[in-house]
């Protein structure tokens, strides 16, 4: 049993200068055909192509709406601010109409009430009005269906007749 077979002492002499890893890699070489590696090397290579292309777009895309962004973030801020000064004037508009209602109902209490009562019924009347004409809108709509459907089943008729 102390003798080894040659067989043994070649197999441990070859490997003795490579790594774990190395001598791994050198089985699956032989286990694997030499074209399927070059095909998916190839595969490996066009998908790097297209993934620099890809990334280079994205830096031009970025690069651009980073210059766009400097471009119209100053007049953003300008619109921001009219905004919110234009809201402030509202809300001293609003503030100003609120002290005037309670002033005028305090001293013509029912003067005001009936300025109140009359100015309801006239929303609700418009708005019945803009009800009843988005209703007429719609049966319009629906009529002009209607009446295309009906002639072009008229035409269809008379091209049959034909």
């Amino acid at each position: 049993m102390d003798e080894e077979t040659p067989e043994s002492d070649f197999s441990i002499e070859c490997f003795q200068n490579y790594t774990a890893p190395e001598v791994f890699i050198q089985g699956l070489a032989g286990i694997v055909d030499q074209q399927d590696v070059e095909l998916m090397i190839r595969a490996q290579k066009q998908m790097l192509q297209r993934f620099e292309k890809t990334n280079e777009m994205l830096t031009n895309c970025n690069a651009l709406s980073a210059s766009r962004l400097k471009s119209v973030g100053p007049e953003f801020k300008k619109h921001v601010q009219l905004l919110l000064e234009t809201r402030k004037d509202l809300e001293y508009v609003f503030k100003k109409i609120r002290v005037i209602k309670t002033k005028l109902s305090a001293q013509y209490p029912d003067a005001f009430a009936e300025a109140v009562r009359s100015s309801f019924a006239e929303e609700c009347e418009e708005e019945e009005n803009s009800e009843k004409s988005k209703t007429k809108n719609e049966e319009n709509r629906r009529s002009l269906h209607i009446k295309r459907d009906e002639t072009d089943n008229s035409d269809t008729n008379r091209r049959a007749s034909k």
